[in-house]
């Protein structure tokens, strides 16, 4: 792995003494760095330092956004190995599925090349009444300025991306809060933006503890906050947020179904990916599953066994597709939520109790709907599924419904109208139809309802959210 630098670059200043963020590998322990942390003048000094860049990539041609976006992700390209093993590293994300997300970065970035040159208007007839003849008016989008983006640790390079990458594609320059417990990737990320070929200061990465955090939020000076994380946390700095524009990815409690009809083999393959890939620490991972009754038994006995086969591993072993949970803490509580199911009657069919961080694929089966248990009702964000029997797919529908959060929904089955019947039913912002809920393709509209957020990642849609219309009226002269 390559040296680390774990100072900042704020303001075209490189800081490296300051308060210290030590930054841990979940599977070991072990310290990987000291990061320097953002105080309030320095979180200010950002602040300055974007207002001018933003201007300064306002100014910008679109081909010049698009030259700037395609190099950073030639850049990336370049350095999947060490960005895959510093994933790894900071985030206990398994080797594989990082080199997968380094390479999704890629292309959210190679997209953002695509869209800077799209980003166009509209001609509207303005003639429609008498008083307005001899009228008509045409619109822009151009960059609502500056942005604020704070980040999670599950997906340290591919969601930061989805914020840099539509930033700097309109015209934006942007300030980013990284998570505490994986800010080194974003750091890379800002090394590599900086050779760019960028305006000076059109990305810093600022680690910063929550007040620090919280004053960045409150100024109006940032026209577009852009926030992964919790619902809890999402919807707090929300109501602080003041005049600017809000976009909120929020968390998740997935739901899949399969019927009797769908592709079992398949199926059984996806959900296990879906269900405990990462330790199942993405908000989109299959929580909660709906099998058909004719064919749940052979089905559950299916996941079990392919649960049981899973152990958590060093994530820097190539084979690796369960790590570590990212501490200790998170682990204990997945732990506390199955022992309240298992109080209420649960039953446990693999996996179980916690070792460390370390949380084994484990599967609940759960006898009707099991509202008012955590593991039913909360985002476990951890590698644990429940399971449940249905016997018409109305019934799997109103469970698989019965919840505050609206991510993503995964279906299994051939019929066009359970199908639609599921599209029409289910408050979610995305369907995936014979496949799991963890789809996600880095172009398509992505986010959620409900408590799962407000608005819509995938670049051209991020740029929708921090640009704004600007029209202009033209009288013909007579």
């Amino acid at each position: 792995m390559l040296p680390i630098d774990p100072g900042l670059y704020v303001a075209s200043r490189h800081i490296v003494s300051g308060p210290l963020l030590p930054v841990f590998e979940p599977w070991t322990g072990k310290k990987l760095a000291d990061v320097v942390c953002a105080d309030a003048a320095t979180a200010e000094e950002a602040i300055v330092a974007a207002v001018r860049a933003s201007e300064q990539l306002a100014r910008l041609t679109s081909y010049e956004r698009k030259r700037i976006c395609r190099s950073i992700a030639d850049a990336l390209e370049q350095n999947i190995d060490h960005l895959a093993e510093l994933i790894a590293r900071e985030a206990g994300k398994p080797l594989a599925l990082a080199r997968v997300e380094v390479l999704r970065a890629v292309s959210t970035f190679e997209i953002a090349s695509e869209e800077a040159t799209r980003i166009g208007g509209e001609v509207i007839p303005l003639d429609i009444t008498a008083s307005s003849g001899g009228y008509r008016g045409e619109y822009t989008r151009v960059p609502a300025g500056p942005v604020l983006g704070i980040s999670p640790f599950n997906f340290p390079l591919n969601l930061v991306a989805h914020k840099v990458a539509p930033a700097l594609a309109c015209g934006a320059a942007i300030v980013l809060k990284p998570a505490p417990q994986a800010p080194l990737t974003s750091l890379f990320l800002a090394e590599l933006v900086r050779k760019s070929g960028a305006p000076e200061s059109a990305l810093q990465v600022v680690p910063c503890d929550n007040v620090v955090a919280e004053r960045l939020v409150r100024d109006d000076r940032f026209a577009t906050l852009s926030f992964t994380g919790s619902a809890n946390v999402g919807f707090h700095l929300k109501s602080i947020a003041g005049k600017k524009r809000v976009l909120l990815e929020l968390g998740g409690n997935a739901t899949t179904l399969v019927h009797e009809d769908a592709q079992l083999d398949f199926a059984a393959e996806r959900v296990t990916f879906g269900a405990f890939g990462y330790a199942g620490q993405v908000c989109i991972k299959v929580q909660r599953l709906y099998v058909h009754a004719p064919i749940a038994e052979r089905f559950i006995a299916d996941l079990v066994a392919r649960a049981r086969a899973i152990v958590p591993t060093d994530p820097l072993d190539p084979k690796a597709l369960v790590g570590p949970m990212i501490d200790e803490n998170n682990a204990r509580r997945v732990g506390a939520w199955l022992d309240e199911a298992a109080g209420a009657g649960a039953q446990v069919l693999a996996g179980g109790r916690p070792e460390g961080p370390r949380v084994p694929p484990t599967i609940v089966r759960i006898e009707g709907s099991g509202r008012g248990l955590k593991i039913v009702d909360e985002e476990v964000f951890g590698p644990v599924l429940t399971v449940h029997r249905y016997e018409r797919w109305e019934d799997a529908l109103a469970m698989a419904d019965d919840s505050r959060y609206g991510l993503q929904a995964g279906i299994f089955t051939d019929s066009h109208t359970r199908i639609r019947q599921a599209f029409e039913r289910l408050h979610v912002g995305g369907l995936i139809v014979n496949d799991v809920p963890t789809f996600r393709v880095d172009s398509m509209p992505y986010g959620g309802v409900r408590d799962s957020g407000l608005g819509r990642e995938g670049v051209r849609f991020a740029i929708e959210e921090m640009t704004e219309r600007k029209l202009i009226v033209y009288r013909e002269a007579r």
